[in-house]
Order: structure tokens, then sequence, then C-alpha cells
């Protein structure tokens, strides 16, 4: 009789979490640093830069339904999905020093160590956090086990961000020789990161069990698989969310670097500012803002996570979204010198759009259960893999976005920006984000599955696993 218990134990829960520790170490630098490193350390331009994120990301978003379809038809002694991360987590940490490695070559021999290097380590990415992801689906069946699960992955994910937010910027200047080589510097803080990362993988591998088995079932077909999946009209809603959702979150998070180095210091990054009384530069301002950020996102979390059996998720999710909306437009009409109210913003929109990723993990299981009760058949990992396929694809047209626009106002890095240069990043950090989230919003209205609804598919699930045996 396979284990549902409404609470799981809070070693398992925690270990859970080490793995998006683990993964976020990551996709944080690839938010917040990785356009920075590409443009003002590795020597990238930006119209360079925007074809390669347009090109890298779409084709590993192609690769994560591969992933999610070969992680659903794996059998081992340790379940479906943690294989992956036992044997996918070396090379990954691997490629992440190569991928931060500035080669002594040409511009275009720069291109292709810069395209070779992070396509293959998104693809690693893929081939570890589509099955950690899709875990969520599998160690409990209670709906508001999965949030709570889910409120401690993401409480887990944004206390990664506030590390990397924290001392990415100042370690790499402090090993590459106090900022003299930020080539030397970037490397070996990723060796570091590297080594960090595999702990907290390993930790989520021996620390994890999966428990939720679908009733036996006969073979079928990929094909009949993403017929099953395109067919699931909720998860097609979520999964049309999540993309605006993204879309809002990726525009501002690929310029965020650039908006206060070219915007806030104009160009100048030894030029101190004063926040709070206390005078910083930029790599301390920026630094303080993604860690206060990240800080009062794990506070969003946990207030997820406390509300997470209270409140229903549809409404609470338009909610803190509204606010999230709001902060991010109050940009447009702050001038550079508000330090202190850009301070404020930022601590507030962090704050309100963390609980939002929670609730969408937890509402993607909720339409896995949703595509078993419907068709018989149950699809974990495709539903969580072609969801993070949706996501990248929206990170790909997002971060093309922002340095096409830049590029085409005549963007270049460690050069002083002209008008049209700052002006699109007031527009790429405001109004532009803003609107999508608005669509985000809309489409959401129409999501069919509220909690009474996923109250009675569980019942009915659990109901057919017993009458079938499943183990």
């Amino acid at each position: 009789m396979q284990e549902t218990e409404d609470k799981l134990p809070l070693r398992e829960t925690l270990a859970y979490g080490c793995g998006d520790f683990a993964s976020v170490l990551y996709w944080q630098t690839f938010m917040k640093y990785l356009p920075f490193f590409y443009t003002d350390v590795f020597g990238l331009s930006a119209a360079a830069l925007g074809g390669m994120l347009l090109f890298s990301r779409i084709l590993n978003g192609l690769s994560d339904p591969v992933i999610g379809v070969w992680a659903d038809r794996t059998s081992t002694r340790w379940g479906k999905f943690r294989p992956f991360i036992l044997f996918g987590c070396v090379p990954f940490v691997v490629v992440g020093v190569l991928t931060f490695t500035t080669p002594a070559m040409g511009p275009a021999g720069k291109v292709i160590w810069a395209y070779a290097t992070y396509n293959l380590l998104m693809l690693l990415y893929t081939v570890v956090n589509i099955p950690y992801t899709a875990m969520l689906g599998v160690m409990s069946a209670n709906p508001a086990a999965r949030t709570r699960l889910s409120s401690v992955k993401f409480m887990f994910a944004f206390s990664a961000g506030m590390v990397i937010s924290a001392v990415l910027l100042p370690l790499a200047s402090f090993l590459g020789a106090g900022g003299e080589n930020p080539q030397r510097g970037w490397q070996l803080s990723f060796v570091l990161v590297g080594l960090v990362a595999l702990g907290f993988f390993l930790l989520t591998f021996f620390g994890t069990k999966e428990r939720v088995a679908p009733a036996k079932e006969s073979q079928v077909s990929v094909l009949e698989d993403l017929r099953l999946l395109v067919t699931n009209r909720a998860w097609l809603l979520l999964l049309a969310t999540t993309f605006t959702f993204i879309l809002y979150v990726a525009l501002r998070s690929s310029i965020f670097a650039h908006y206060f180095k070219y915007f806030v210091f104009e160009g100048d990054t030894q030029k101190e500012v004063l926040l709070l009384g206390v005078p910083l530069n930029f790599d301390g301002l920026v630094s303080v803002f993604n860690t206060g950020g990240q800080a009062c996102s794990v506070l969003g979390v946990f207030l997820t996570a406390t509300l997470a059996s209270k409140f229903p998720k549809k409404p609470t999710f338009v909610i803190f979204f509204a606010i999230a909306i709001l902060s991010t437009a109050a940009y447009f009409v702050i001038p550079r010198e508000q330090i202190f109210w850009l301070f404020f913003f930022e601590m507030l929109g962090p704050f309100a759009s963390a609980p939002l990723p929670v609730l969408l993990w937890a509402m993607y299981a909720d339409t896995a259960d949703y595509g078993e009760w419907k068709s018989g058949r149950r699809t974990t990992g495709l539903v969580f893999s072609a969801s993070t396929m949706g996501q990248k694809m929206a990170w790909a047209f997002g971060g093309f976005f922002a340095f096409q626009l830049l590029a085409s106002v005549g963007f270049r890095a460690n050069v002083e920006p002209s008008p049209a240069v700052q002006e699109s990043l007031v527009l790429l950090m405001s109004l532009a984000p803003s609107a999508l989230g608005i669509l985000s919003i809309v489409i959401f209205l129409f999501y069919p599955l509220d909690d009474r609804r996923v109250a009675e598919i569980e019942a009915d699930l659990k109901a057919r696993r017993a009458a079938s045996g499943a183990a």
C-alpha cells in the first residue's frame, strides 16, 4: 500500500529543498548576472548576447519534454526521478566552471565557446532539474502537503539566490585580484559554487523518497502522452499564465545589473550613492538590492507556507501578483537619485512575487492529477518538463527582446550610456514587464481548478489507486 501522508517528515522536506538550493545557485546567476558577465567580463556584444540567449534557451526548452518523457519511463530501485540527480550533478558542476571561463580567443572564438559551454550547461541543468522538480508530484498525493513542500523548495531557492546576490560580485572581485583580473575571479567563484551545489544535490538524493505511483496501466506511445497533455485544458491555461509571468520576470532580470550600472551610476562604477546614509559603489549597491530582494522573497514564501491550508490558491495568486506589478511600474517614475524608493519597491516586489512560483508549481501537480483523472494515464515528468520548456521559451524571448532593444539604441558595454540607452533601461525595468504581468493575470482568471475541485479529484484518484493495488 502506498504512503500518502498529509505531512512529510521534516527531514525529508528539508532534503528536498536542498536540491533547489543547489539549482538556484546557478539559476540566480543566469537571471541576474549572466548577461552582465557575458557583456562586461567575457566580451560579447549586446546583439550577440541577445541572439545566443534566444537560440540557447529555445533549444534547451525543447529538450525539457524529452527529459520528462525519459524520466516518466525510467524505473530503478531509486525511483523514476532521483537517479537523474545522482548521475547528472557532477558533469553539471564541471561544465559550470567551463561556462564561466573566458578563453584567450578572438571574438569569433569566444562566441563559439560561449555557445558550446552555455548550451551544454543548460542541457545538464535540465537533466538534473526536470526530474528534481517532477518529484514534487510523487513525494505526496495531498494538495496541501504539496503546497508546503513547494514552499520549502522555494524558501531554499530564494535563500540560494540571497547567497549568490550577496557574495558573487564581491567574491569574483576578490578572487580576481581585487578586480584586476575579473575573468579569473569568475572562474574561481564557480569552482566554489560547484562544490557547494554538489553537496546539496547529494543531500536531496539520499534524503528523499518517491511515494505516489499511478494506477497500473498499459504502456502507451510518446505521441499519446503528448496528445493527453495538449488536451489538458487546466495545464494549457496554467502554461500560458506561467509563460507571461516569466516574460514579466525575464525583462527586468536580464538587464537588472545594466540598469544600475548605466542608469543609476551612469556608467561610472566607482561613483558612490547613499542608501540610508551608507555610501555604496556599483558592486555594493547591486549586491544589497539583490540580497535584500531575495530576503524579502524568503519572507514571502514563508508567508505562503503558513497560509497554504487557510486560503485558496487562485485569489491568493491574483492579489500578490497585482501588488508585484504595481511595485514594478513604480520604477518608471522614480528618478535615479531616489535610491531609498528604488530600494523600497525592489523589496516590495520580490515579497509579493515570491509566492507566485510556489503556487504555480503546486498547481502543476494538480494538473497532473487532473490529467490522470480524465485519462487514467499519469505523466508527471512530462507535465513538469513541458511546463519548464514554456518557461525557458519565455526566458529566451525576454532576454532576446531586452538586448535587441538595447543594441538598437546603440548600447555598448563599458561606454558612457546615451539618453536613449537609459530610457530603454527604465522602460525594461518598469512599464514593459508590468503590461505582461497584467496579461498573465487575465489569462489565469480562466484557470478551472479551484481548491474544492482539486479535493474531489484527489479523493477519486486515491480510491482508484487503492482499487488497482498500486504500490
